[in-house]
This record gives C-alpha cells, sequence and structure tokens, in this order.
C-alpha cells in the first residue's frame, strides 16, 4: 500500500460514524485501508486505485467518501458502472447507506429528462452511468459538461476494463482517461477492482494520473478468498460432467452458478437440469433485460437452485450467501477465472468452488480470441469508407466494408478512443486525425492472452495450492496456501459418476434438431455491391424454415461435428452414426409439408460428404433425388469473419440449376429438401434455395449437419 498522510481525528470519528450508519452496527470497524482511502479522497482530494478481494467493501469506501464529500458542499459523484446488474445492485446498496442515487443507461434512458431535474434540485448523491452513455452524442456534448463542472468525485467501478490488458477490456472504458484529464484540479478519482495483477494496476494508474507531482495513491491487499474451497475434477468428456451435476448438484451448498463458455451450453445444460427436477434457468446474452432482473432476483431469493450462465452474468452481480459456483468448461483466463468464482462466498463462512473443464475449451477460447482483435486490413477499410462531411451509420458502413456487425462496432469504439472516428448524431464520421494501426500493443496483448491461457492449464494441472496459484497469477504479493482446496485439504468433491446419471447425461446430449431460421429480409446496401435486392425477400422466393442435427458449439455432437469439419479431415462419405442422427432430426422436424424430393448443395470442401448425406437421406426417406445444385464460380463463401452484405455478395450469381435439374424440378411436386455440411450465415441455403423456388420448387426445406451457432 502506497503511502498518504494519515487521516485526521476528524476525518476517522465522521467516517466511523458514517460506517456505524451505513451497516447498522455501533462496533463496525474499517478493514485495512478502507479510512486511509477515504481520507485520501476527502482530506486530500487525491486519485486512488484500489484493488481488493471481492466483498471487501470497495463500495464503503466510495459510498462514505461522497457523503462526507458532500457534507463539506461537494457536488454528485459521477460513478462508471460497466453492467445493468451491477447498477441495479449498486443503487440498491446507496439507499442503504443513505445515499441518493441514480442511473442512467441504455435501459432507461427515457428518464434522462427527470433525472436532470432532479440533479439541478441538488437532490442527487449518486449518479451511475455505463461508459458507452458518456460517448452518446447528446449526452457527451450536452449534459457531461455541466456534470464535470459540478462534478464531487469521479469513482470508476471495474477498473480493469480500462486496461488492454484487463480480462475484460472494453473500449469504452478507454475513453475514461480522457475523461480525467478533462476534470477541474481539486477533483478526486477513485477506480476499484478485484481482478487486476501488476500490469493491469499500473496501467490504469497510469491513466489515472494528474501530473508526476501527483502520484496515485493505491491500494493493494491480499486477494484471498478464505471462504472458498477451490477444486479441479477431470473427467473423459461432457457426458461424465453432466452425469456429475445431475448426480451432486444438490448436495452443493445453498444455491449457486454454473458457469459455461457458450450460450448453447448454458441452454442445453439448463434444459437437463430442469428435466430432471431442478429449479435451474438459463442466463445468457440472448436473455433480455427484463428476464435477467427477474433471474437474478429469483436467485437471490433461493427460489431457484442455480443459474446456468455464461459470462453475461459476471461483474457486479452481489449475492452474499451464494454458496457455490461450478465451472462446466474453463474461462481462458486465471483472472477471469477469479472474477467468477469470486461471486460466491461473500458473507459465509464456507462455500464450494468446482472446476470441470473439458477437451474442447482451448478451440473456445481461441475462437474468442480472433473474434476481438481489430487487424489493421479492417481499420483501414473502415477509415477509407468513412467521409469526414456526412455522418454514416454502422448499418449503411456494413455494405462497404467486409466485417460482421459485432466486430464492426468493436473497431469503430477502439477507433473512436484513438480520435480516428468520432460518433455523431446519425452515425460515425471520421475526424482527419493522423492515425496509425499499433500493431506492436495487439502483438503484446495477443501474446499476454496465450500466457494467460497456458496458466489457466497450469491451474487445472497442479499439484500445488489453487488459491495460491490464481493469487501469484494476480501478482498478489502476499499469496501463500490456503489449506483448503483439493490440493491443500484433499479432495472434497465426489469423483465418480454412475452408469444410471451417465445414461441420463448421454440421453440429454444425443438430442438432435436445430432450427435454421430463414433470412426474410436482404441486408442494407446492396445496390453498392452489385447485388440488386433491397427489402423483403419476396414469398414466392423465401425458405421455410430449416433443421440441423446440432450446432458446432453443442456439449453432446459438437465434438465430433468438430472434428469433422476440421480442416485436417479429409472428405468422405457421411459416417452411419450421422446418417442416424440426421434420420432422427428428420423425423422430429413439425414440418406443414413433408418433403418429396432432394437436392444436394454443391460443394467445394467436401463434395463427397455432402453427396452421400443427400443420397442416404433420399434412399431412407423414400423421397426422390433430383440431382445437385449446379455452380457458376463466383466468390467463395466468407470464413465466419465477414458481414451479411459481404456474405451474400460471396454467393450471389454462384449456384445453377441446370438443364437436368430444372427438368427434374418442373416433373416434380412437393417440397424439396436442399441438403448442405455446414451452415454459418444462411445465406448460402438463402441463395441456393430462391434458384430452387425460381426453377419450380412449390417449397425449399434446408438441412445441414451442423450450423456455426
Amino acid at each position: 500500500m502506497e503511502t498518504t498522510a494519515p487521516p485526521s481525528a476528524d476525518i476517522a470519528a465522521e467516517a466511523q460514524q458514517a460506517l456505524a450508519a451505513l451497516t447498522g452496527r455501533a462496533d463496525a470497524v474499517f478493514h485495512p485501508g478502507q479510512l486511509e482511502a477515504i481520507s485520501a479522497l476527502v482530506e486530500h482530494r487525491q486519485r486512488a486505485l484500489v484493488v481488493q478481494r471481492t466483498g471487501w467493501g470497495k463500495s464503503a469506501v466510495y459510498f462514505l467518501a461522497t457523503l462526507l464529500l458532500r457534507r463539506r458542499g461537494g457536488g454528485p459523484t459521477v460513478l462508471v458502472s460497466p453492467l445493468l446488474a451491477l447498477m441495479r445492485d449498486q443503487v440498491a446498496a446507496a439507499a442503504r447507506a443513505g445515499v441518493r442515487a441514480v442511473s442512467i443507461n441504455s435501459a432507461n434512458a427515457h428518464e434522462w429528462g427527470e433525472t436532470q431535474a432532479a440533479l439541478a434540485r441538488d437532490e442527487v448523491d449518486v449518479l451511475l452511468v455505463s461508459p458507452e452513455r458518456l460517448n452518446n452524442p447528446k449526452f457527451r456534448d450536452e449534459q457531461l459538461p455541466t456534470l464535470i463542472a459540478r462534478m464531487g468525485m469521479l469513482v470508476v467501478d471495474e477498473a480493469h476494463c480500462i486496461s488492454d490488458w484487463g480480462h475484460d477490456f472494453r473500449p469504452d472504458y478507454r475513453r475514461l482517461a480522457e475523461l480525467i484529464r478533462s476534470l477541474p484540479h481539486g477533483v478526486p478519482v477513485l477506480a476499484t477492482t478485484a481482478t487486476a495483477n501488476e500490469r493491469v494496476v499500473e496501467d490504469v494508474a497510469e491513466q489515472l494520473t494528474a501530473g508526476p507531482d501527483a502520484p496515485v495513491f493505491t491500494i493493494r491487499g491480499s486477494l484471498a478468498r478464505a471462504s472458498l474451497r477451490l477444486g479441479v475434477l477431470s473427467l473423459p468428456d461432457a457426458r461424465q460432467r453432466l452425469g456429475w451435476l445431475l448426480a451432486h448438484l444438490g448436495d452443493l451448498p445453498g444455491s449457486g452458478i454454473i458457469y459455461t463458455l457458450t450460450v448453447s451450453g448454458a441452454e442445453d445444460i439448463a434444459r437437463l437440469l430442469r428435466k430432471n427436477g431442478y429449479a435451474v434457468r438459463a442466463y445468457t446474452g440472448r436473455t433480455d433485460t427484463e428476464e435477467r432482473e427477474q433471474l437474478e432476483q429469483q436467485l437471490k431469493g433461493n427460489e431457484l437452485k442455480a443459474l446456468v450462465a455464461t459470462s453475461a452474468l459476471g461483474m457486479g452481480f452481489d449475492k452474499p450467501d451464494l454458496g457455490f459456483v461450478v465451472h462446466v468448461g474453463a474461462p481462458s483466463s486465471p483472472v477471469a477465472y477469479y472474477q467468477q468464482i469470486g461471486r460466491a462466498g461473500r458473507a459465509t463462512d464456507n462455500a464450494d468452488v468446482l472446476l470441470l473443464p473439458g477437451r474442447e475449451d482451448q478451440e473456445i477460447w481461441q475462437y474468442f480470441a480472433s473474434a476481438s482483435m481489430p487487424t489493421e486490413t479492417r481499420a483501414a477499410a473502415v477509415l477509407n469508407a468513412l467521409s469526414r462531411d456526412s455522418a454514416m451509420s454502422t448499418v449503411a458502413l456494413e455494405g462497404l466494408v467486409d466485417i460482421k456487425r459485432s466486430t464492426l462496432e468493436l473497431l469503430l469504439k477502439v477507433l473512436d478512443v484513438d480520435g480516428a472516428v468520432q460518433r455523431v448524431t446519425g452515425g460515425w464520421v471520421a475526424t482527419g486525425q493522423p492515425w496509425e494501426y499499433d500493431a506492436p500493443r495487439y502483438e503484446r496483448v495477443a501474446a499476454a492472452r496465450t500466457a494467460e491461457a497456458s496458466s489457466m492449464l497450469a491451474y487445472e494441472s497442479t499439484s500445488a495450492c489453487r488459491m495460491q496459484l490464481l493469487q501469484q497469477d494476480l501478482d498478489d504479493p502476499s499469496a501463500e496456501p490456503c489449506g483448503r482446496c483439493d490440493n491443500c485439504a484433499g479432495v472434497w468433491y465426489p469423483t465418480s459418476v454412475s452408469a444410471s446419471d451417465t445414461s441420463g447425461a448421454a440421453a440429454a446430449l444425443d438430442k438432435v434438431g436445430v432450427e435454421i431460421a430463414p433470412r426474410a429480409q436482404w441486408p442494407s446496401g446492396m445496390s453498392a455491391l452489385g447485388v440488386p435486392v433491397r427489402g423483403k425477400i419476396g414469398p414466392d422466393e423465401l425458405v421455410q424454415p430449416g433443421r440441423a442435427v446440432a450446432r458446432l458449439t453443442d456439449l453432446g455432437w459438437g465434438g465430433p461435428l468438430r472434428a469433422l469439419f476440421a480442416s485436417s479431415t479429409p472428405d468422405a462419405p457421411v459416417s452411419r452414426e450421422l446418417v442416424d442422427g440426421c434420420v432422427r432430426a428428420l423425423k422430429d422436424w413439425p414440418w406443414e409439408t413433408r418433403p418429396t424430393g432432394v437436392v444436394a448443395m454443391s460443394s467445394r470442401s467436401r463434395p463427397e460428404l455432402v453427396g452421400s448425406l443427400a443420397q442416404a437421406l433420399s434412399s431412407i426417406g423414400r423421397l426422390q433425388f433430383l440431382g445437385t445444385l449446379g455452380r457458376n464460380g463466383g466468390t467463395p463463401r466468407g470464413d465466419g469473419a465477414t458481414n451479411s452484405a459481404y456474405r451474400l455478395s460471396g454467393v450471389w450469381d454462384t449456384f445453377v440449376v441446370d438443364p437436368a435439374l430444372a427438368a427434374a424440378m418442373q416433373a416434380h411436386e412437393g417440397p424439396v429438401l436442399l441438403v448442405d455440411d455446414l451452415v454459418d450465415s444462411r445465406w448460402t441455403m438463402t441463395v441456393a434455395g430462391r434458384e430452387l423456388r425460381r426453377a419450380g420448387a412449390s417449397a425449399v426445406l434446408p438441412f445441414a449437419l451442423a450450423t456455426v451457432a
């Protein structure tokens, strides 16, 4: 802990009194470092960075400092908070502390007028804002300057998000460095986090600093979590892992969280556990805001045994008595893992934490790592497409650059923070400021991510203390054996899975059938790419809802399908096992009218696989095999990193109905099953199905072995 002037007797007495009111206990005492942080903010108006374990009381520091600053005539505190769930908990905690807090975010932007009025009446002690809100053009240009002029203190919660090196880096957070530089002299700044190693601490402190004569006051405490009992159970496959959950979830204390790496994994596990009598629900990025809030409250009220969640449930969710955290699949970073398990055991003496790693984990880590890194080619394409004179929406920009929507939005934020583009009313403009792609920085970040993945694998296999290893990954100098984990005190969890439990999991994992939703509208801006379509797809060109056996990310069929589509796997006839899965998927398909014919998609990479599959389904289903849809050259398919407009452009005018297939189509009556191997963007099936409809098919039903997501 870096030193600052000790708290005065007056501040110590006043803060102690406020702490008693906050906790409702006259005998409440500060944790080491809390009073010093409050004094640094209130007495010395410093900039402070607090790195302390979850449950240490970081929110008490900023709420009590706010109370004391307000008593001294200070303006409202602005608290930058990353998640809606975190904001909800912080507003509730503020009320318990006697602090009047309101939030402004994407979910309640319509209430800003009322919030402004309350600020004008000086009835707000803490204003919580999301980092994204700081770059909303109207908020940034019209409201933020007034806030800065009146601000009593700035608080940056989950401050590791500022840093490129943080496990949950967000470009919008980097914009805070500019906000901090614009603050009037004497406005204290507090940044807090529980998950920052030394590299992140140095990076955040550098962005907080007001100059060489005003060093950042940094408090780093021990990150050991004495209440947590850590363990790792390596099981051979997903059936064993889910079988373990089926058998032993009820034995885990209280209610908790089961983390997965993918949305489909969360949904599949939740469905299996519910079917077997457990009160669980899935919580993912697909869960809408209102339902998320409801699920959080159900878990807090112990109405659920568990939420089966992706990382969408993370920072800010506060259930002090959360009894357990189980991971089915490991996060790619020990720092991220520490953050997630930090949900448990905040106000209890004991909580169980168990990791069930999977062989597929590293494949998933690599996918997310590659998807999130901006490239020089993409950055140049965006800057070349944007004008300095007129704004362009993200949708319009998609038609000019070969970048899918989520990647494009992330890249625009990075370029915005770097000053190369600016978000304005109506979209984005180029600023014209000189900008260079910082390749060395991204190379260093990529190397850091690789090192973190190696550390996570070391955590899984270590015979040393697991908590100590996590602390060391966070550069905690106080790291020492915990005496509680499975390596320190012995295995505390059951390690066997019975045949009946495995069979129950196997039945769920063997489930087949994923809908392929039809595309209903052409992407915007296709004329710029030479494709003469716009608006809704005509009813005489639409395909019907389709089916695939499974997603590549599924816990059951996902593994065999990923192996089938690996670049090292040679093209070969479809296996008997996959044909059986296809037959079951077709049997359960709730189509309006059963198909009577089969058409194979032409395939560059797997013609033997697709052709044999189409022939097998034709034979087993007694469907007429009509032929193979031909190719007319054209642009190869995208690689999964391109947007809808470019995906469509890449397959437009590619498929051709040759004379033999055309004759068969015209003589045929009834819906046609269009068979392919893998569906990603759905534009290949959309364009191919359109050609079959134009050739006379009354309906086209897409079918594939797998979908990407």
